[in-house]
């Protein structure tokens, strides 16, 4: 009898028709039966939002091939709801072009589409590169994407959590290989700048630079600095156990 495939369902923040996306979908293809849902337009940066106070709407694009007016973890529970023909194997959300890693992890709709399967109960990975530049081509990285795919489908990963995978922007061939890390420390410091008044209001445009901690060997901007693969684990549940302790005062009253 012939093995069934793996049920695959891939989103993205960067759109539906994004060279990563098209890569992703290459190599998932090569492995399972593929469903796509994805943002009909760049939804970058969104993080974990939804849309609840407007319409959304699907349009096919092809077979198994669907764009959503909403975010990435909007089109996720669509899929889940309303296309898909049962519950998948596995959730990828990507190839991001850009860097996920670090502080970015709490911003990126990439990761927070992928976190999205994992409250579902579904293996989950996010990719991101670590180049901005939309019309790079992702191709050469299949190997890496490919094995970690399958490890993934054949070990699966602990409940609740999501596995951040960023790659640097390096050739293939520099690649060192893959390296289970932290999440660095980091921040953006950002520069809002003026652009102009129009009907008594000011117009901003965000700018800013990207601090990071790159000397912690554990973590994930030491790791892409020096040519790895970096994969981080990252939990759905966001309360701290050790810092219960230190927060005993607020049960105190007079």
């Amino acid at each position: 009898m012939k093995k069934k495939k793996p049920l695959i369902l891939i989103t993205n923040d960067d759109g539906y028709s994004s060279n990563g996306i098209s890569t992703l979908l290459n190599v998932a293809g090569k492995i399972g039966d593929v469903y796509v849902m994805a943002p009909d337009r760049n939804r970058s940066a969104v993080s974990h939002s939804i849309t609840i106070h407007e319409e959304i709407s699907i349009e096919k694009i092809d077979k198994q091939k669907f764009k959503c007016s909403g975010t990435p973890v909007d089109c996720v529970k669509l899929a889940l709801d309303k296309i898909l023909p049962s519950k998948p194997d596995l959730c990828l959300s990507g190839i991001n072009h850009g860097s996920n890693h670090s502080i970015n992890t709490v911003y990126s709709g990439t990761l927070h589409g992928a976190m999205e399967g994992t409250i579902h109960g579904i293996n989950s990975i996010s990719f991101s590169h670590l180049s901005y530049d939309d019309k790079k081509k992702l191709d050469g990285y299949e190997y890496f994407i490919k094995k970690i795919i399958e490890d993934v489908l054949n070990f699966g990963l602990p409940d609740n959590l999501t596995l951040n995978i960023n790659i640097p922007d390096v050739h293939e061939n520099l690649i060192k290989g893959i390296k289970i890390c932290n999440q660095s420390q980091g921040l953006w410091k950002e520069d809002y700048k003026f652009n102009y008044v129009k009907n008594g209001k000011k117009f901003y445009t965000v700018t800013g630079d990207f601090i990071e901690d790159d000397t912690n060997i554990d973590g994930d901007s030491w790791a892409l600095k020096n040519n790895f693969i970096s994969a981080v684990a990252v939990k759905i549940d966001c309360s701290d156990p050790k810092a219960i302790s230190k927060i005993k005062f607020l049960e105190k009253c007079d």
